[in-house]
C-alpha cells in the first residue's frame, strides 16, 4: 500500500476502513482514517440504490462502477467497488483516457479474483471461499466470545427435476433457488453454494440462537413457493440444518459436521423445515452407522430371516401368504423393517438382501401346496440396478415354482423414479407370468394413469384407510371407490391392515377380494406357518371369524 500507484482502499465486513494506498491518503486527506466507515469517506454512496449495491457486492456479489461525480461538468470521477477479502475494495478513477484504462486493465483482474472465489453457475460463493470465510468466523467468534452460525441447505427433491426434465431445467432452478436465498439475507449473513444441490449460510454478529431460527424459516418459506420454468410450477423446498460454533465446533470441520447432522435430523422429520444440532442426534448417527456396518454382514451371518403374514379369500380359507423380512441383531434384538431397510437402500444393499428374500421366499413356498401363493414386495431401489427381470428369471427357474403363484409387490414411488425404464420392467415381469400389485395404493402420488398404463393384478388399500373404516365416512367412501375402480379395470383388491370384525364384515359387503390383518392371522416364522397351513386345511379359522363378524 505504501508503493502502490492505483487509488485503492479497503474496508472489512463492517465497512469500515482497514487499509488504503498511500497516493490516495495524500490527496483526501485526513477523511482517510483506519476504521472510518465508507460513507464518511464517501459519502455520495449514501443513496439507496447505491447502498444496495454495495451491500451485494459484500455478501459476494459482481463488482460495479459508480460515478461519483457531484454534476455532469466535473472531471470525470469513478470508483471500481469490489469484493476483496471478508469486505469491499474501492479503486478511484480520476481522469480520462489513461483512467479508462486502468479501470480496464483492474476490472480484469477483479473479474478473475472474483471467478475464482463464486460458483459459476449461481453466482454465490464458492466452497472454497466457504472454507476460508468459516475459519474465519470462527476465530473471530474465539477472541469475541459471540457466536458463528452456519446452516446447511438442501433442496428437497431436486433429483427428480433433474432426471425427469434434464440439467438445463435443473441449472435454471438453482439459479432461482440462489436468488431467493441471497434476497432472504440481511448484514452479517453470507451465502454460498457448497454443491450440487447444497448450499450453506454463514451468520456472524447477530444474536444466538434467534437469529439463525429467523433466517432458517424465511429460507423454508422462500424455497417452498413454486419454481415457475418454461410456463411449469416445480416443487421443491428445502431442508436446513444449523450448528453453533463454538458451541458445536471450534474447528469448520467439526462445524460442518454438526450442521450437516442436523440436516440429517431435518430430512428425518420430512423435510421442508430445520432443525438445530444437539448431541442426542449425533448419539442416533453412531446407531445408524453401526448398524450400517452391521447389516453389510447380516445376509452372511444369517442373521436375516423371512416370517409370513396369511392372506385370505372371504368365504373360504387362507389363499397364499406374504413374505416379511425380518433382522435379528445379536445384541439389539429383532429391528423394525423401517429401519433397517431405508438403511440397505442408501447403501446400494436392497440387490443382495432382494435376491436372497425372493430366492429364501420361493423355495419355501414350494413346500406348501400348489394352490397358495406368495407375495413378496420389492424395494423401488432394485429397479435401479438393471437386473431385476433377470434376478425373477433365475429364482422362477431355480426354484421350479410356478410364476402365477409369486405375486410381486411394488408401492408407487417405484413409478415416479425413470418410469418409462420402470413400467418396461414391470412389462417384462408380466411377460414372465408373475403377478404384480400396487401396495400402498391411495396414499403418496395417486395417479389413474398408472392403473392405464400398466395392467396390475392387484391393488393394496393402504391400512390407513381401513384403521377407521367403521367409524369415518370419508374413509368408507374412498374405499368403496377403489373396490369399484378396480373391479372395473378387473383388478382384484385387497385390504391390507385388518384389524376387527366390523372391518371384515363391511369390506365383505363391499365385494373386497382378499382380506390381510392382524385379525385374521398374525405373521408367523416358517414352522408356525407350516402348522397354520393344516390347521386351515382342517379347521378354517377364517370361515368362522367371517361367520362371528356377520
Amino acid at each position: 500500500m505504501a508503493n502502490i500507484t492505483d487509488l485503492v482502499s479497503l474496508y472489512d465486513s463492517g465497512l469500515r476502513l482497514t487499509h488504503y494506498a498511500a497516493k490516495l491518503k495524500s490527496i483526501r486527506g485526513d477523511v482517510l482514517a483506519t476504521g472510518a466507515s465508507i460513507w464518511e469517506i464517501y459519502p455520495s454512496l449514501l443513496k439507496t440504490e447505491l447502498r444496495h449495491e454495495i451491500h451485494r457486492v459484500l455478501g459476494g456479489g459482481s463488482a460495479i462502477r459508480v460515478d461519483l461525480r457531484q454534476s455532469p461538468n466535473e472531471v470525470p470521477w469513478s470508483a471500481l467497488i469490489f469484493g476483496a477479502g471478508d469486505g469491499i475494495g474501492i479503486v478511484e478513477l480520476r481522469g480520462t483516457e489513461h483512467s479508462e484504462q486502468i479501470a480496464a486493465q483492474i476490472q480484469e483482474h477483479v473479474l478473475l479474483i472474483h471467478q475464482a472465489a463464486h460458483d459459476a453457475l449461481t453466482g454465490l460463493q464458492n466452497r472454497r471461499r466457504f472454507s476460508d470465510r468459516l475459519q474465519q468466523a470462527l476465530s473471530e467468534v474465539e477472541r469475541s466470545k459471540g457466536k458463528t452460525a452456519l446452516l446447511q441447505i438442501d433442496l428437497d427433491n431436486f433429483k427428480s427435476v433433474n432426471d425427469t426434465l434434464g440439467h438445463g431445467t435443473g441449472d435454471t432452478l438453482l439459479q432461482l433457488a440462489a436468488d431467493r436465498i441471497r434476497n432472504a439475507l440481511e448484514d452479517g449473513e453470507s451465502a454460498y453454494r457448497y454443491a450440487g444441490d447444497e448450499f450453506a449460510v454463514i451468520q456472524s454478529g447477530k444474536e444466538q440462537p434467534g437469529s439463525a431460527e429467523r433466517v432458517a424459516e424465511s429460507l423454508v418459506d422462500a424455497l417452498k413457493a413454486p419454481f415457475v420454468i418454461n410456463g411449469m410450477s416445480l416443487f421443491v423446498g428445502a431442508s436446513i440444518g444449523i450448528a453453533f460454533g463454538p458451541e458445536h465446533g471450534a474447528e469448520s470441520e467439526e462445524l460442518m459436521k454438526a450442521a450437516d447432522i442436523a440436516l440429517y435430523a431435518a430430512k428425518r422429520a420430512g423435510r421442508g423445515c430445520a432443525r438445530v444440532f444437539n448431541r442426542s442426534m449425533l448419539l442416533l448417527i453412531e446407531q445408524r452407522e453401526n448398524l450400517r456396518r452391521n447389516l453389510r454382514m447380516a445376509l452372511e451371518r444369517h442373521e436375516l430371516f423371512l416370517e409370513y403374514q396369511p392372506l385370505f379369500r372371504p368365504r373360504s380359507s387362507v389363499m397364499g401368504f406374504e413374505a416379511l423380512l425380518r433382522w435379528k441383531h445379536p445384541e439389539i434384538g429383532v429391528i423394525p423393517p423401517s429401519v433397517f431397510i431405508p438403511i440397505a437402500e442408501a447403501d446400494g444393499l436392497m440387490d443382495d438382501i432382494g435376491h436372497w428374500v425372493l430366492e429364501e421366499a420361493c423355495r419355501q413356498a414350494m413346500t406348501w401346496p400348489s394352490s397358495l401363493t406368495l407375495a413378496v414386495n420389492l424395494s423401488p431401489a432394485q429397479f435401479l440396478s438393471g437386473s431385476l427381470t433377470d434376478t425373477v428369471a433365475q429364482v422362477i427357474d431355480s426354484s421350479n415354482i410356478q410364476p402365477d403363484r409369486l405375486e410381486l409387490e411394488i408401492t408407487e414411488t417405484v413409478l415416479l423414479e425413470k418410469t418409462v425404464d420402470n413400467l418396461d420392467t414391470l412389462n417384462t415381469l408380466n411377460v414372465l407370468g408373475v403377478r404384480i400389485s400396487l401396495d400402498d395404493f391411495g396414499t403418496y402420488y395417486s395417479s389413474l394413469a398408472y392403473l392405464k398404463n400398466f395392467p396390475f393384478d392387484t391393488l393394496k388399500i393402504d391400512q390407513y384407510f381401513i384403521s377407521d373404516l367403521e367409524t369415518d365416512p370419508k374413509s368408507q367412501a374412498i374405499v368403496r371407490s377403489i373396490i369399484g375402480l378396480a373391479h372395473g379395470l378387473g383388478i382384484s383388491v385387497t385390504a391390507e391392515g385388518v384389524e376387527t370384525a366390523g372391518q371384515v364384515r363391511w369390506l365383505m359387503e363391499q365385494g373386497c377380494d382378499c382380506l390381510q390383518g392382524n385379525y385374521l392371522g398374525r405373521s408367523m416364522g416358517t414352522e408356525a406357518t407350516y402348522d397354520f397351513i393344516r390347521r386351515s386345511q382342517t379347521q378354517p379359522d377364517v370361515r368362522e371369524r367371517e361367520d362371528r363378524a356377520l
